[in-house]
């Protein structure tokens, strides 16, 4: 058992200086200052996180080979390492340190830790310099305690002030707001998400690395806004301008008690860094007013916090640091031994002790506890930290399991890599991922232990990876439940003036202020994220009409220019697309082959002056589209109106014209024109064939989709044919271009090519009845029937043999055929295509009638 004064040896050093004062005195900044100025140190906080901070900075001043980072959780130890950042369970105890530095002693008088900050104050020191950092309410009890103890006191940097209660919709950019339960914690944060963006969120549940990440973000800028627990008030330098307390009470693991008015100056001392002045309050509407939960600073807290002035410490919590390991009774009895000083108390019984005491209880546990290494080796294991915070029964559970594998000997290897694996699930909820959090630290923990695991080293970089990944995925996770970074940059940059926005447009087509999106453009349409909340909707759509037109001039431009190429814009049904969107629409105009454009409602953002040139250089490049495919059409329009080409042959150009470049013969009134006239239609590259006039060029997959489409502008609906044109389709109702063959259609070119092969068979037949071989017909697609429908149109007329006699044998004797021209059709317009009465040729008509 060792006694609480310090040795005569000790009492040689050289006298230990005890720093004490306010949040914001650089008292950390200068322990670390003296750590660096010594061969070798140690400094012991009261955070893993700290430790790790401070390590990162001594580590650029010394050099990772010259420097330790100790944890429960975390060993790094260079092998010449001679400056040590620890926290401060694990600090070591070695008399051959320079220095040694305890931070927030004044951690010594809590009920859950007090024990161990008490023994460090008392018994570890430096062979140098020695240095106890705290609060100036620990002065009395450090010169009671500590002999020759040198106290000097710091001054606050900064002025903090009392501003009084705000709703949370007032509260500042670059505020902390801090809050007891995680429950609040949340509900606060999901406010802040919808008034002012979001909010990082700090709590002592999370894991390290996921709070370092969210106060990172919080220190970045990337949201103004900090919620979190007390666990903010334990040495986290932060840029924090104002403390909003959310309540003045909280839940110890006892009882629900007030804030002691040190506990409320160590939370809202993080307001206000170095020379730049602070402010706390608290949240207006949070609660009642009683005088044990009340939301409101009484006047002589407010007093107390703005000038430091606290009532000192009477007592600190202490506990045997070096038990006997006799037996368990003896470790029992020795950890509730009664402190030897009046100054000291005995700390309330803590999670090991608790666990300690129930499985001693269990034969089945404790059996095989004999010896003195084997009581020291079951207290280590029932010390194992409680991070699933699951309450002593729970742990004892684990703690006992852990031993039955542990007084073996070693935890096997693959044993806790099935343990640690079992802990590698990024997926799931917050509180989900904090609980594997919580359990693989204890695995992080188990595997420091040099004398538990086999294959340390391994194990713990384990470990520590699938922490790391388990706190991204935290780190996300709160990221996306309490940040809207969208709001964040839009009150950050505009604070309501949308012409403040910095608006840009990215290649993709997405719309964004700060790199953050708030829409896209389809075509020229500005689209507002549907995440936006309705708050931000006005915003957006005013930051999209001051900023979009520059953007939108760019793009016409483009626009103009594509429409300068071939293949730069296309047409999908009665729309005109660039790149996939629609710019404008096809209405109808004077004729078929002469549309409108109509330009898309989102292009009247465009400037006055742009429209028009925009509107000529998409009508040159519907022009151009409708001569390339549909040219031989417009030069018969062209040639009807010349005055040479007569009546006749003018209404039977229109009548071509019309039916989309094919006429039945029977409706083309032929004889009527003379050999001039007939030469014009060659000329004109109009084929007569034996049923139908038509223009071989148009009878194309393109220029006939075209015509369709044109077409459907005035309200007809033709039949469309395949885009591939086949010869034939079946289908009774004839697609445009395509010729009615029983219940086929037949294209008439091919269908020309049929009739012309027949008629050669004809001449060389020399008037005799001939045969007709259908297998040209055939490989086209075209039945029997319908074949046999064609050459009736055509005036061929079949014969069929006679059957044989009744006892005659051999093959049946094909059909002969004979043609006859048709009968001439009658000299008149046909009624079914008289145009329109309304239609432009509606009085040419009425003459030729």
């Amino acid at each position: 058992m060792a006694s609480f004064m310090p040795s005569r040896a000790d009492r040689d050093r050289a006298p230990v200086k005890a720093v004490l004062g306010p949040t914001n005195t650089g008292k950390t900044h200068l322990a670390i200052e003296r750590l660096c100025a010594h061969s070798s140190g140690a400094i012991g906080f009261p955070l893993r996180l700290l430790a790790r901070e401070v390590y990162d900075r001594v580590c650029k001043i010394k050099g990772e080979a010259n420097v330790a980072l100790i944890t429960g959780e975390e060993r790094i130890e260079p092998p010449n390492a001679r400056w040590h950042l620890c926290t401060v369970e694990a600090m070591p105890s070695r008399p051959d340190l320079a220095f040694v530095a305890l931070d927030e002693a004044q951690l010594a008088a809590d009920p859950e830790r007090g024990h161990v900050f008490t023994d460090r104050l008392l018994h570890t020191r430096g062979r140098e310099e020695t240095m106890l950092l705290g609060s100036a309410t620990l002065e009395p009890m450090v010169r009671a305690l500590v002999p020759n103890v040198e106290v000097v006191s710091r001054p606050r940097f900064s002025t903090l002030s009392h501003v009084g209660a705000k709703k949370l919709s007032r509260i500042p950019p670059r505020s902390a707001i801090v809050a007891f339960s995680a429950e609040q914690v949340y509900a606060m944060a999901e406010m802040l998400r919808r008034f002012r963006g979001g909010a990082a969120v700090v709590m002592g549940a999370l894991s390290p690395q996921t709070r370092n990440a969210q106060v990172a973000m919080y220190q970045a800028g990337e949201v103004d806004y900090l919620v979190a627990t007390d666990a903010i008030g334990m040495g986290l330098n932060l840029d924090v301008t104002h403390v909003a307390f959310a309540g003045l009470s909280k839940y110890d693991g006892h009882r629900h008690r007030r804030l002691t008015t040190a506990e409320m100056a160590q939370i809202a001392g993080r307001a206000g860094r170095h020379h730049k002045d602070g402010t706390f309050g608290t949240l207006a509407g949070m609660g009642s007013r009683s005088s044990d939960s009340g939301p409101e600073f009484a006047d002589e807290e407010v007093y107390a916090i703005e000038e430091h002035r606290f009532p000192p410490l009477t007592r600190l919590f202490w506990r045997e640091a070096e038990p006997r390991f006799d037996s368990l009774t003896t470790l029992i009895e020795d950890l509730e031994r009664p402190p030897p000083r009046a100054e000291l108390a005995s700390a309330p019984p803590a999670i090991d002790l608790a666990v300690l005491k129930r499985l001693a209880d269990e034969t089945d546990v404790t059996s095989a506890v004999r010896g003195r290494a084997s009581v020291q080796r079951f207290w280590q294991v029932c010390s194992l930290p409680d991070f699933r915070q699951q309450g002593a029964e729970t742990h004892a559970r684990f703690v006992a399991r852990l031993w039955q594998d542990l007084r073996q000997g070693y935890l096997g290897a693959d044993y806790v890599a099935q343990a640690i694996a079992q802990q590698d699930n990024p997926s799931g909820d917050i509180d989900t991922l904090q609980g594997r959090i919580a359990a693989v630290r204890s695995w992080a923990y188990i595997t420091q232990r040099p004398d538990w695991v086999m294959a340390r080293e391994e194990m713990a970089a384990r470990a520590r990876a699938v922490e790391t990944r388990l706190s991204d995925a935290l780190h996300a996770r709160l990221t996306e439940r309490f940040v809207n970074r969208r709001t964040t940059v839009l009150m950050r940059k505009a604070g309501g003036d949308a012409s403040l926005l910095p608006v840009r447009i990215s290649e993709a087509g997405a719309v964004l202020v700060d790199d953050e999106p708030i829409g896209h453009l389809d075509g020229f349409r500005f689209v507002i994220d549907p995440l936006a909340r309705a708050a931000d909707r006005k915003l957006l759509l005013a930051a999209a009409e001051r900023h979009l037109p520059g953007i939108l001039t760019a793009r016409a431009d483009d626009l103009i220019a594509a429409a300068a190429q071939p293949a730069g814009l296309a047409l999908e049904n009665a729309a005109l697309t660039w790149n996939g969107l629609p710019v404008a629409r096809l209405e109808p105009g004077k004729s078929v082959l002469e549309p409108r454009l109509r330009l898309e409602n989102a292009l009247g953002l465009l400037p006055a002056r742009q429209r028009p040139l925009l509107l000529a250089a998409l009508d040159g490049w519907l022009a151009g589209r409708i001569g390339a495919d549909l040219g031989p059409l417009l030069r018969l329009i062209e040639a009807a109106r010349a005055t040479e080409s007569g009546p006749d042959l003018r209404a039977l150009l229109l009548r071509l014209v019309a039916g989309g470049g094919v006429l039945g013969r029977e409706e083309a009134a032929l004889e009527r024109l003379d050999s001039r006239q007939r030469d014009m239609l060659r000329r004109l590259s109009v084929r007569t064939g034996a049923l139908d006039l038509f223009v071989p060029a148009i009878l194309k997959p393109g220029p006939i989709a075209l015509w369709c489409r044109l077409v459907a502008l005035r309200g007809e609906t033709p039949a469309a044919p395949p885009h591939h044109l086949p010869p034939v389709v079946a289908a009774k109702v004839p697609p445009a271009g395509y010729r009615r063959a029983a219940a086929q259609a037949i294209r008439v070119d091919m269908a020309e090519k049929l009739l012309q092969t027949a008629h050669r068979r004809r001449i060389a037949a020399a008037g005799k009845r001939y045969p007709l071989d259908p297998a040209l017909a055939r490989s086209m697609g075209l039945a029997t029937a319908g074949y046999a429908a064609l050459l009736r149109a055509a005036g061929f007329r079949v014969h069929m043999a006679r059957p044989l006699a009744e006892a005659a044998h051999g093959p049946p004797a094909p059909p002969m055929w004979d043609w006859r021209p048709p009968r001439a059709a009658p000299a008149r317009l046909p009624t079914a295509l008289s145009p329109p009465p309304n239609g432009a040729f509606a009085a040419l008509a009425e003459l030729m009638r």
